[in-house]
């Protein structure tokens, strides 16, 4: 039986390990590079789609006791640092008083190092991302006794209009300040498919149509809804607009969205899709088992 290794041997092995992920690093960036060379005419770089899958692949094959949310954090500035490379990245914040949570959660998914910039109103944030001042604006959930809600500026057919990509946090809370604060990420690229989405839809009619229609519409058309709300001017002549968040991904072309619009009928104006998100992972998938402690 071999006699165990020193500490000093450990130390060496350890460092030897490092020096091969280091390694490995390097070589990543220079296919990064290439990347950059097939991305040099978009105008906006990133994919949430192919971050989401990179992540939910890594977690999927993950063993041993390494913490899950400490992989997602470090693949997290891996992917950023990889932004940067490619192009321009910068975040707006939207940072109410005494909130100060959605900066920490703007941090922990998009970089220790980021350019960032606080901004006091979700329009200001909006205004940053349309105009590209910004490339992704990080704003709070949509709330149903929102008098004013953001997600009505998003309601334009317009290809380059900000859209939702991302919810956050990904990987669970962590020491942010406010652990029970979520939000949205929203940018001017389109909405792409992964095996687990959800997706927004706004609709304006020309009436009231109520959200306890709007949400057996949504289920008969085969679209779960996951949250809904309204939004009205006040006068009379004015139409209503409805924000619906489904369980699924749905593209322009669904015919989900063509029994949607049967469903509801005539008062309805038009539908515009306001992009959507791969789902964060589960508390369940970001545990460590026992298993993976033993092995």
């Amino acid at each position: 039986m071999s006699a165990p290794k020193s500490l000093d041997a450990l130390r060496r092995e350890i460092d030897a390990i490092d020096d091969s992920i280091h390694d490995l690093l390097m070589d990543r960036m220079k296919v990064v590079e290439k990347v950059r060379d097939f991305k040099r005419d978009y105008k906006v770089k990133i994919k949430p789609h192919r971050e989401a899958e990179i992540l939910y692949r890594l977690i999927s094959r993950h063993q041993g006791p390494f913490p899950k949310r400490e992989l997602v954090r470090m693949w997290r500035e891996l992917i950023v640092a990889t932004l940067t490379i490619e192009g321009p990245f910068s975040v707006a914040v939207y940072l109410d008083e005494g909130e100060e949570g959605y900066w920490d959660l703007a941090r922990d998914q998009y970089g220790s190092f980021t350019p960032m910039s606080a901004q006091g109103s979700v329009r200001r944030v909006i205004d940053a991302v349309r105009s590209q001042k910004a490339t992704v604006g990080i704003l709070p959930l949509p709330q149903r006794d929102n008098d004013d809600p953001w997600w009505r500026h998003l309601v334009t057919e317009s290809d380059d209009a900000p859209r939702i990509i991302a919810r956050l946090p990904f990987a669970g809370p962590g020491n942010n300040r406010g652990t029970d604060l979520g939000a949205l990420v929203i940018c001017p690229v389109a909405q792409e498919p992964t095996s687990r989405d959800h997706s927004f839809l706004a609709i304006e009619t020309d009436d009231e149509i109520g959200l306890g229609r709007l949400g057996s519409a949504l289920t008969h058309a085969g679209l779960p809804p996951v949250f809904t709300a309204a939004w009205h001017e006040g006068r009379a002549s004015d139409p209503w607009l409805y924000l619906a968040e489904v369980g699924v991904f749905v593209a322009k072309d669904d015919r989900r969205a063509a029994r949607l619009l049967d469903r509801l009928g005539k008062p309805v104006k038009r539908l515009v899709w306001l992009g959507g998100f791969a789902a964060p992972l589960t508390a369940d998938e970001l545990a460590t088992s026992a298993e993976d402690n033993l092995a």
